[in-house]
């Protein structure tokens, strides 16, 4: 289930890289578990179950260290976040079992679909909501029963994701909680907190069912854990404007070339 695997010279990359994930990924709201998956698959070779569990134990360190960033920010919305986090875990472990019945080659185009399709996703809300603005158009708040019905809808999407791929699942999270019409740093902080729920279940649901390799989460997090601590208070710093837009279409991006490796590998 736990083991160490030999060290490689390109292991000594990977604090950077994991510095990089933990402070975007906590000034994005995501832990950045999405891009640790397709790194550990495509730039060392990792089997994909075995990257599944790797990239949710490597993630947990970003989402708890954000999460508490964020919390002393006053960033997180802790009703929100159990709405969505208790139908989270319902997917979590719906999606480890999924992990568990595909093949690794299906796992890897589903990701890439997964990918591409969520970038889409990201660039369509971003252009219509700086459309809406440009239109300085009035959006009501969701609440009632509504709310409760997207938090169950978009917090068990992203608990699948996040079991089936060993990703955060941020995409369904972000996008529900811009439909609750939150401001931005209220919805990066409270996304975090849900991540970290959703991956701890997620990790319980595959401790059964895949190997975690202790070495790669080592040197993922040596340089993790720091960017995470530097995310929130960056953020607190940046004035939100048009340069948030730019952001999320450089992600959607990202996301897409990551897809089209996924597939093609």
């Amino acid at each position: 289930m736990i083991f160490h695997s030999s060290i490689e010279p390109i292991y000594f990359l990977l604090p950077l890289v994991g510095l990089l994930i933990g402070l975007f990924g906590t000034m994005l709201g995501g832990g950045g578990g999405f891009f640790f998956l397709p790194i550990l698959i495509l730039l060392l070779g990792v089997p994909p179950q075995t990257a599944v569990i790797t990239s949710l134990v490597a993630t947990l360190p970003i989402c708890f260290v954000g999460s508490l960033g964020h919390s002393r920010k006053g960033n997180i919305d802790f009703r929100v976040a159990a709405l969505f986090a208790i139908a989270g875990i319902v997917g979590a472990f719906i999606g480890a079992g999924i992990t568990s019945k595909i093949s690794a080659d299906n796992l890897k185009l589903s990701f890439g679909i997964y990918s591409i399709l969520i970038a889409l996703n990201i660039a369509v809300v971003t252009w219509r909501k700086k459309r809406n603005d440009a239109n300085k158009s009035e959006q009501q708040k969701s609440s009632g029963l509504k709310k409760i019905l997207k938090g169950s809808f978009y917090g068990f999407s992203a608990g699948t994701i996040t079991g089936t791929f060993g990703t955060s699942g941020t995409a369904p999270i972000l996008a529900g909680l811009f439909a609750m019409r939150m401001p931005l740093k209220l919805v990066i902080g409270t996304s975090l907190l849900v991540v970290l729920v959703n991956t701890v279940f997620a990790i319980g649901a595959h401790f059964l069912l895949g190997k975690i390799d202790l070495t790669l989460v080592y040197f993922l997090t040596a340089g993790s854990i720091i960017g995470a601590l530097l995310g929130p208070k960056l953020l607190s710093k940046v004035k939100i404007d048009n340069s948030e837009n730019r952001v999320k279409y450089l992600y959607a991006i990202v996301m897409v070339a990551l897809g089209v490796l996924m597939i093609m590998s």
